[in-house]
């Protein structure tokens, strides 16, 4: 491709996972009869919070360890303050710690399609591709510290 015919790719962040703790303990039972839009998973030891503006599923352990996820990222993370307000309500003495992005989603199309056997091949010995197992290529990059799935389709995620 030459200058002239550059075509801009839009990149939609779709989700983004982050950990964090607490310092404090956190009272699953409480939090499951007191909480809105829970769910009490006693047998494992965790609860489940989700809230809907922002669209946010929080993974909540009784040593005050959460994970978080964020859908339909718009500009910034609203994962902390939203959820810090929710435990604060319930009477908790939340200071967040260790607060750590995880995972970032994020996908493009590109302007043409892929055959993916002749880019594992030209992309040796970093992509991989076994469509017995997964559609896609996968492509790890050490200086992005991240891994791309390349379909077909020309969707990298």
């Amino acid at each position: 491709m030459d200058a002239a015919s550059d075509v801009a790719l839009d990149i939609l962040i779709t989700n983004v996972a982050c950990v964090f703790r607490t310092r404090c303990h956190l009272k699953l039972r409480k939090i499951a009869l007191e909480g809105a839009n829970v769910i009490y998973k006693r047998d494992v030891g965790k609860v489940l919070m989700k809230l809907r503006k922002p669209r946010i599923t929080a993974t909540i352990w009784s040593s005050g360890k959460i994970i978080c996820t964020e859908k339909q990222v718009k500009k910034k993370l609203n994962l902390v303050p939203d959820l810090a307000r929710s435990l604060q309500e319930l009477g908790f003495r939340v200071i967040f710690t260790d607060f750590k992005v995880v995972n970032i989603l994020a996908v493009c199309n590109m302007p043409f399609e892929i055959r993916l056997p002749e880019f594992t091949k030209n992309n040796r010995p970093h992509a991989s591709y076994e469509p017995e197992l997964h559609p896609a290529v996968c492509y790890p990059t050490k200086s992005l510290r991240a891994a791309l799935q390349v379909f077909q389709q020309g969707v990298s995620q």
